[in-house]
């Protein structure tokens, strides 16, 4: 299961280091930096190499690696367009189109690469001798210490939580924006922590562990839904980068960019966990039932 995770950070780490280099007062436009494009083309050839190599091991899973290919080829999609289409440029002269990147990454690219469990895809997608390597890391005892630590649906919870609540610090943010370094950090961890929410929510529902996966849906979606109703209800900016540009490219004030992100942020990020979290609770409401019908024939 490790492999699982590990895999979707090769596909979305390092595209998403990239993602905030540019210049604030160059035309908006496509992103073609080798820094984005070379890992995502090298991240889906992998893939590629590694379905066409375990295709014919599969034997009678060949449905189930259609439907996960799928969903990884979706992600990776829609990974590319955040992150290469003019999106990702507008998103350094407004707050606005900002928050609409990474909630584009975190809440559909994250998901739909965590659901595919394409690790296992990628490393066979590697050549004999790195493979191996990988392998020998993955199962080494200090790693699998490590990766039980953080990949329970509660600390995962929790990191997604902290990484979201701490880089939209006024203090962390103007950082990051100042500063390409911090920015590359901020990003990595907000892909890195939803990569690892996502992930951890997908196994505690393939373990019938739906209520709890339910409920720490339910605790991300409020977490998300406070930071953005705050930012959505604040009279004032709260970045100073952002606010020194002025007028955004589409009339926004910095005021009303800030707002208009947090309702982003508030409405259509909180509908997403909200939603999954209905869609869980329906399935663990379901499977109760069936035991209960089962035990009482």
């Amino acid at each position: 299961m490790r492999r699982l995770a590990i895999g979707a950070a090769m596909l979305g780490l390092p595209a998403a280091a990239a993602a905030h280099e540019g210049h604030a007062h160059a035309p908006i436009g496509w992103t073609f930096d080798a820094t984005i494009t070379v890992p995502l083309l090298l991240s889906i050839g992998l893939y590629v190499v590694g379905f066409v190599r375990l295709w014919p091991r599969a034997q009678r899973g060949h449905a189930r690696m259609l439907r996960e290919g799928l969903a990884f080829g979706s992600g990776w999609l829609v990974l590319t367009a955040a992150l290469v289409s003019p999106l990702h440029q507008a998103g350094e002269r407004s707050f606005t189109m900002h928050m609409i990147e990474h909630e584009v990454i975190m809440l559909i690219a994250t998901l739909l690469l965590a659901v595919s469990r394409g690790g296992p895809v990628l490393l066979w997608g590697l050549p004999v001798r790195p493979r191996r390597g990988v392998a020998r890391i993955i199962q080494a005892p200090a790693f699998s210490k490590g990766w039980r630590a953080i990949s329970g649906l509660w600390p995962a919870t929790i990191l997604q939580a902290t990484a979201l609540w701490l880089w939209h610090a006024p203090l962390l943010f103007d950082l990051a924006l100042r500063s390409e370094g911090w920015h590359v950090a901020q990003h990595l961890s907000f892909i890195l922590t939803s990569l690892l929410f996502w992930w951890a929510v997908a196994q505690g529902e393939r373990h019938g562990h739906e209520g709890l996966a339910a409920l720490c849906l339910f605790v991300t979606a409020t977490v998300g839904m406070a930071l953005g109703a705050l930012m959505a209800l604040s009279l004032s900016p709260w970045y100073a980068g952002y606010a020194a540009m002025g007028l955004t490219p589409y009339g926004l004030t910095p005021e009303q960019d800030q707002q208009l992100a947090g309702l982003i942020m508030w409405i259509p990020g909180g509908v997403v966990h909200m939603g999954a979290t209905l869609v869980l609770l329906y399935r663990w409401i379901n499977r109760a039932e069936m035991s209960h019908a089962l035990a009482a024939r």
